[in-house]
């Protein structure tokens, strides 16, 4: 795979419901256009393939720029310069989606009932979700499963725009984190008294470290996250329901194949991507993040000049969800791997969070102030007067690019999420080049 500078981008607009998005279903931007040579993309060439995760602005610590940045300016580097297998999907018209990228079959909707509609009632526990793939039919194939956490945030697409804080009840400006040229999809439904964020759809995957309960990794593809969710709903008891769709196909999709090259570098043969062994050591604001990754390009860092910050989903694929701070002791990463240790907000020996190349934009004024990060240790929250690890080492939020963490004593949000803003760095490379 190789990584092409976009040459171009679209007009920054302030105001979420003027935003114009590409994402997979190829419409064009209004303000704009990006020449992009992928004829060099050779999806064959690797057997888990990163799909894009089709960010089509360019960021600062505010809102979209009016032009990337070039080489040697301020935030430089970032998700949008850079462009991997872009989504191409097939709509089979018998209810299901093929993933050309992936070699993924989907099913399409996850109206469960069947009744041509989206709502609460299609919504499954985990037991449920689980239980139902060996059962379900659908297309003429009977070999369907619930998704792993891997196959599911495949399909997420950072065109979206986070409604986190939106308090109307009219989604009909609303872009969430999924294609819905190719995936029906709809918002929480209000008249079952759920939040317009409550599309939380399930994974197979659940936290290995089960000291604060059970958790279920899903993708919620209203605001474009990972968390681990409880399995119950805090304070009723009752079971917690998630929407489902299942896949089916290519059951080697997600794993890794790491080498250690000896130098310092980490391939994976199945990405086709080269890390660095080692992270940045310290944490950093997002646009000092891309400066120091531009820095250890212009020293030519373990032998290479073409190291990026990884976009989120590329962060994402080197995730090992069978690891975890309270279960191995380790980050959640292959060994391989060197991972800084940190004290947490609750004073444990702990892992960092590490900052992606890809801007989390929500529907305020200022849509470009939050950078996404996956979580390689507990991912922190303030919840009853107390920090606990909410959501899991795996989780994928977004932290301020810039600011003062002892302004968030209690973290922020409903789960009370840590603010680090201070993050750490792993650098990434295609390892063909």
């Amino acid at each position: 795979m190789k990584a092409v500078l976009k040459t171009t981008i679209s007009i920054m607009v302030l105001a979420w419901a003027s935003m114009t998005f590409t994402g997979c279903s190829g419409a064009s931007s209004d303000n704009g256009s990006s020449s992009i040579d992928d004829s060099s993309l050779d999806v064959s060439g690797a057997g888990y393939a990163v799909v894009d995760t089709g960010q089509i602005d360019c960021y600062d610590d505010i809102g979209a720029l009016d032009v990337c940045p070039l080489e040697g300016e301020p935030f430089y580097g970032q998700d949008n310069q850079f462009v991997g297998y872009p989504c191409d999907y097939s709509d089979n018209g018998d209810g299901t989606v093929t993933d050309n990228v992936t070699g993924l079959m989907w099913q399409q909707s996850p109206d469960m009932d069947g009744d041509g509609d989206i709502d609460a009632a299609d919504k499954l526990t985990y037991d449920e979700a689980l239980a139902g793939a060996g059962t379900f039919n659908l297309g003429g194939y009977s070999d369907w499963r619930l998704p792993t956490i891997k196959e599911l945030y495949s399909l997420i697409d950072f065109s979206g725009v986070d409604p986190s804080g939106y308090e109307g009840t009219d989604t009909s400006g609303l872009i969430p984190f999924i294609d819905t040229a190719y995936f029906d999809f709809a918002y929480g439904d209000a008249s079952a008294g759920e939040r317009i964020i409550d599309a939380q759809y399930a994974s197979s995957n659940l936290y290995v470290d089960h000291s604060a309960g059970s958790l279920l990794f899903g993708v919620n593809f209203a605001d474009g996250r990972i968390k681990g969710y409880g399995l119950t709903m805090p304070g009723s008891g009752t079971e917690k329901t998630f929407y489902a769709i299942y896949v089916r196909g290519n059951t080697d999709y997600g794993e890794n194949s790491f080498v250690d090259n000896g130098d310092g570098t980490i391939s994976d043969n199945a990405t086709d991507l080269m890390w660095s062994q080692d992270d940045s050591g310290k944490g950093l604001i997002w646009e000092d993040a891309l400066a120091w990754v531009a820095a250890k390009n212009a020293e030519n860092y373990l032998g290479y000049s073409d190291w990026r910050l990884p976009d989120a989903k590329e962060l994402q694929s080197i995730v090992d969800y069978f690891r975890s701070p309270g279960t191995t002791g380790t980050a959640a990463i292959d060994p391989l791997f060197n991972a800084t240790s940190i004290t947490n907000e609750a004073g444990q020996i702990d892992f960092p969070y590490y900052w992606s190349g890809t801007t989390h934009a929500n529907w305020s004024a200022v849509p470009g102030t939050y950078g996404i990060y996956i979580a390689f240790g507990r991912a922190m929250g303030y919840m009853d007067g107390t920090w606990v690890d909410v959501h899991g080492a795996g989780a994928q939020r977004s932290d301020p690019k810039v600011g003062d963490p002892a302004d968030y004593p209690t973290g922020h949000g409903p789960q009370g999420d840590a603010i680090r803003i201070y993050n750490y760095v792993r650098l990434v490379r295609d390892a063909g080049n």
